[in-house]
């Protein structure tokens, strides 16, 4: 088998990929659309801007020339914001044999039209094209620090999965494979609303209670839309579903959930963008799935009031407000 694997994205989780897979001995191309950071990156040695700390591996290669992906490998792992995932896949068509395997670490939906990351890959590729998500509680920093961690990679085609599996998995990096693509793109989405909301929470501090009640009745949301859209109720009871959420719920490396805290102190939406400084998936993606949730009939109060958050200028604790007013009802 050819040990080589070209990841697409330089930021923080494509570098960390990237570095994975250098150290499991796989020569790895890591490709970024701006040529000065990438640039950057081949000088310094480690991605000073995302991920500072970690040396790359001598095997380990940077470009910024999407032509050097076709040459390199046939193996492409995709990890860039889901806005430029299709954009991404389009620009990299014509430069790739019809042989060539597509994998994604992508979180998010279309934001064109809210559809699914792999209906993207089968519009743009061959349906018969291997495909693969790659999802589950995982943050980059913890990655390329070698801390234990576990993954699901998704894949209708179970020799591809364990072909990619085989690729990540390491002593400290522990992948596990599923055939469930919908539940687990669903839950790596719709997860980030979630973790926008139980910052706001945190930032008005409401406490402990309050979070494990989001997270709880996020799940729920989740699992709704999920099993809807085609997904099994029993991934989002895993490392895609529940793993991904808790982490991204309760620990202020998310990204999502740092925005959260910052609205919940009653700080301005660009400015908390502003500092932040990397792409907030939630902010789209709550707006694809309340869009998604109307389409199909699905209650979603907790994505409707982030939405009204983010759309509406909604207060953060009128949102709260809204969501403890509700009827009662039965939890099953």
């Amino acid at each position: 088998m050819d040990r080589k694997i070209a990841i697409l994205g330089a930021g923080s989780w494509g570098t960390a990929l990237a570095i994975l897979a250098a150290r499991n001995g796989y020569r790895t191309l890591l490709w970024g659309h701006n040529s000065e950071h990438t640039a950057s990156l081949g000088r310094d040695r480690q991605n000073k801007r995302y991920l500072s700390d970690f040396s790359f591996p001598e095997n380990l290669i940077v470009t910024a020339d999407l032509s050097d992906i076709a040459e390199f490998s046939k193996l492409i792992l995709v990890s860039v914001p889901s806005h430029a995932f299709k954009e991404t896949l389009i620009k990299l068509k014509p430069l790739l044999s019809s042989e060539i395997k597509i994998a994604w670490a992508t979180k998010g939906f279309n934001p064109d039209d809210g559809s699914l990351l792999h209906e993207i890959v089968a519009e743009i590729f061959a349906a018969q094209t291997p495909s693969a998500i790659l999802s589950g509680p995982t943050f980059a920093r913890e990655v390329a620090a070698d801390l234990p961690t576990a993954i699901t990679i998704a894949s209708s085609n179970h020799d591809f999965a364990n072909q990619l599996a085989g690729i990540l998995h390491s002593r400290r990096f522990r992948t596990y494979t599923s055939s469930d693509m919908i539940g687990v793109e669903v839950g790596g989405a719709v997860k980030n609303v979630m973790a926008i909301a139980a910052g706001i929470a945190d930032g008005l501090g409401f406490g402990a209670n309050t979070r494990a009640a989001l997270i709880t009745r996020g799940l729920t949301e989740i699992i709704r839309l999920g099993v809807k859209l085609g997904g099994k109720q029993e991934t989002f009871m895993g490392l895609a579903g529940l793993g991904d959420l808790v982490l991204t719920c309760t620990d202020n490396q998310s990204r999502n959930r740092r925005f959260g805290l910052a609205l919940g102190q009653g700080k301005d939406k660009n400015a908390a963008i502003l500092k932040i400084g990397q792409e907030i998936e939630g902010i789209s993606a709550a707006k694809e799935t309340f869009l998604l949730a109307g389409k199909y009939g699905i209650d979603m109060p907790i994505t409707e009031q982030v939405c009204k958050v983010l759309y509406e200028d909604l207060a953060p604790l009128t949102a709260v407000q809204n969501l403890l007013a509700r009827d009662l009802k039965s939890e099953s």
